[in-house]
C-alpha cells in the first residue's frame, strides 16, 4: 500500500522543527515504525517533519554522569560508540538485540523511545538507568520551550508516551553506570530480531566484591517497563562464584509475580511469565559475572 499524501519538511534547526510541528505534523527520524503505519494508512498526518538533518540532534555526548543521545542518532551509531559503551555497557548489550542490522542502520534511539513500544529494548534500559527525556515545543512568542521528563513518568502505556501535540523529543539521557556495577541484557524471541517474547535488563552493584544492589527492568511482559529492586535476594553475597543461582531464581519468581503479561499469537501469558522468571535469573547471573570482571579494573 502507499501512504496518504503529506507535506514534507526538512528543517535545519530545532526551532524550525518545533514551529512546523506546532502547525500540525509528525516527526520523521528513522521511520522504522512510522513508515509502515503510513503505508497501512493507520495514521495520516498532514505533514512529516524530518529531523535527521538537524546537526545538534546528531551528537552522542558522554560525561562522567550521563550518555546524552540526540534525536537523530541511529541505533548503530550508539551501538558502536566506544565512549558511550564504556560509560554505560548496558547500551551496547541491549542494542545488539534491536531488530536486525539493516533496521539498526536506519532506526533512531530516541525514535524508539518515543514510540513507547513495550517490546522496545531501549525502553527498559532508559527506565533501569533512571533516564531522562528532553522535549521541545514552540512557545507563544516563537521561542523554543523545553521540559525534562523522567523515564518513570515518560512511558504511560503501550505505545503511549508523555509527548504533547507539537512537541519534539530532542534528547534522551542514560545515567552512566558506576565502575563497580555489572550489567546484562537477555531476551527470548522466536527468531533473532523478532519482537521479544520477554526481555530483561539487569544491573548488579558490588563495590567491595559483594552484592550491594541489584535491579531489573522488563520488556514485553508489562504495559510499560517494569523496574524492580531485587538486591535483597543476594545482598552481601560474594561475587565469587560469579552467580548465586538460588538467590537469583528467587528474584526471578518475584518478577514473574509482579509482571502483567498478555497473551497474543506468539505466546500465552503464562509462558511469558515463565520467561520473566527464567530470564531474570539468567540476566542477574550475567550481570554478576560482568560486575566481577569490572571490579578489579575499578580497584
Amino acid at each position: 500500500m502507499k501512504p496518504p499524501p503529506f507535506e514534507y519538511h526538512a528543517p535545519d534547526t530545532v526551532a524550525e522543527a518545533v514551529r512546523r510541528l506546532g502547525e500540525g505534523g509528525k516527526v520523521l527520524a528513522g521511520g522504522q515504525s512510522l513508515i509502515p503505519l503510513l503505508n497501512m494508512r493507520l495514521t495520516a498526518p498532514r505533514a512529516l517533519v524530518d529531523v535527521t538533518g538537524i546537526e545538534e540532534l546528531r551528537a552522542v555526548e558522554v560525561s562522567s554522569d550521563t550518555v546524552r543521545v540526540g534525536a537523530a542518532v541511529r541505533h548503530r551509531d550508539l551501538e558502536r560508540h566506544r565512549e558511550a559503551g564504556e560509560a554505560n555497557p548496558l547500551l551496547p548489550q541491549a542494542l545488539g538485540y534491536v531488530a536486525h542490522e539493516v533496521i539498526r542502520n536506519r532506526g533512531t534511539v530516541v525514535g524508539s523511545l518515543a514510540h513507547a513500544d513495550p517490546a522496545g529494548e531501549l525502553t527498559a534500559v532508559l527506565a533501569l538507568c533512571d533516564g531522562v527525556v528532553e522535549l521541545a515545543r514552540a512557545g507563544d512568542g516563537g521561542e523554543v520551550v523545553t521540559r525534562r521528563v523522567s523515564a518513570s513518568d515518560f512511558f504511560l502505556g503501550p505505545l503511549e508516551a508523555d509527548i504533547a501535540p507539537g512537541e519534539l523529543v530532542t534528547h534522551a539521557e542514560f545515567a552512566a553506570l558506576p565502575a563497580t556495577t555489572g550489567s546484562a541484557f537477555v531476551e527470548r524471541a522466536r527468531r533473532h530480531g523478532d519482537y521479544a517474547l520477554c526481555g530483561i535488563a539487569a544491573t548488579v552493584d558490588a563495590p567491595d566484591g559483594e552484592v550491594a544492589a541489584a535491579r531489573i527492568a522488563t520488556i514485553s511482559v508489562h504495559p510499560t517497563p517494569l523496574v524492580l529492586d531485587v538486591g535483597d535476594a543476594a545482598a552481601g553475597r560474594s561475587l565469587e562464584p560469579a552467580t548465586a543461582p538460588e538467590a537469583w531464581s528467587a528474584a526471578g519468581e518475584r518478577v514473574a509475580a509482579a509482571c502483567e503479561p498478555e497473551a497474543d499469537l506468539h505466546a500465552p501469558a503464562e509462558y511469558r511469565r515463565h520467561l520473566a522468571s527464567v530470564l531474570t535469573a539468567r540476566a542477574l547471573a550475567q550481570a554478576s559475572a560482568h560486575a566481577r570482571d569490572r571490579v578489579p579494573a575499578a580497584a
